[in-house]
């Protein structure tokens, strides 16, 4: 057995020991964000390493070493027994998830410089996980999720592109929600363009079927419309996210 064998061989080993309770970093995009924030990451495993490291150079010349030093190449016939489906780029990795409590204190924590996106009873992971890349991308403190759906699932961190680990990522009862002024979003409501939204607000949004529920309707401080032509019926959940963090983050009089 060659060095690069053994070496595939322990990854290989690795993974199958950690995989119950770590979470899957599916494709190059994922395990490029797990890094840059923070995320202990092992093991990461490539098809074609030196196509990964080429990629790397490409788009995250800053984690070129660091991928040098944990990508493994392993037989892709390997790999497709590991993940449900090879990524286009052939790379896949398993990561810690974050620490509940850090999550937690992160939340919760007064005052809060950026809001709290709250989902209430989301039923689509892939909407899960382009919420939280929009989360991440405009700062907010975190995504929390109401009901059964894992906020963690790998359909959601695959759809985050791995900014799981750049924001704090949880999911609570509605009665464990942060403090903080909650505004929901419900066609009822006011127009959010007449309003400012406070840096430590909680944002809730409904459930991209059934709304908002009236438990949380009913705790709601404010209810807040986002503008919408006559006849169409709604916005996608990611969308609705989007617009109301773009509102918050606008200019301020």
């Amino acid at each position: 057995m060659t060095e690069d064998d053994a070496q595939a061989a322990a990854a290989l080993r690795q993974w199958r020991e950690r995989v119950p309770d770590a979470v899957l970093l599916d494709g190059f995009h994922a395990l490029k964000h797990a890094l840059r924030f923070g995320a202990d990451v092992r093991p990461a495993l490539a098809g074609d390493k030196a196509a990964a490291l080429a990629l790397a150079a490409g788009l995250a010349p800053d984690l070129s070493e660091d991928l040098d030093r944990l990508l493994v190449e392993v037989p892709p016939r390997e790999l497709r027994e590991l993940v449900p489906r090879i990524h286009a780029t052939g790379v896949a990795a398993l990561a810690a998830r974050r620490d509940r409590r850090a999550n937690l204190d992160a939340l919760s924590r007064r005052p809060r410089q950026a809001p709290v996106v709250v989902l209430d009873n989301p039923r689509n992971l892939g909407n899960v996980g382009a919420v939280v890349r929009l989360a991440a991308g405009f700062g907010a403190t975190g995504v929390v999720t109401t009901g059964d759906v894992d906020p963690w699932h790998p359909n959601a961190v695959r759809s985050g592109a791995g900014l799981h680990y750049a924001t704090a990522v949880e999911r609570l009862d509605l009665g464990e929600l942060p403090d903080g002024p909650l505004y929901a979003l419900d066609p009822e409501g006011e127009d959010i363009r007449s309003l400012t939204l406070p840096d430590d607000a909680l944002i809730a949004f409904g459930s991209e079927r059934h709304g908002i529920s009236a438990e949380l309707r009913g705790r709601a401080d404010r209810l807040v419309s986002l503008p919408m032509r006559p006849q169409v019926s709604s916005y996608n959940l990611a969308t609705s996210v989007a617009m109301a963090l773009f509102h918050w983050g606008g200019p301020r009089e």
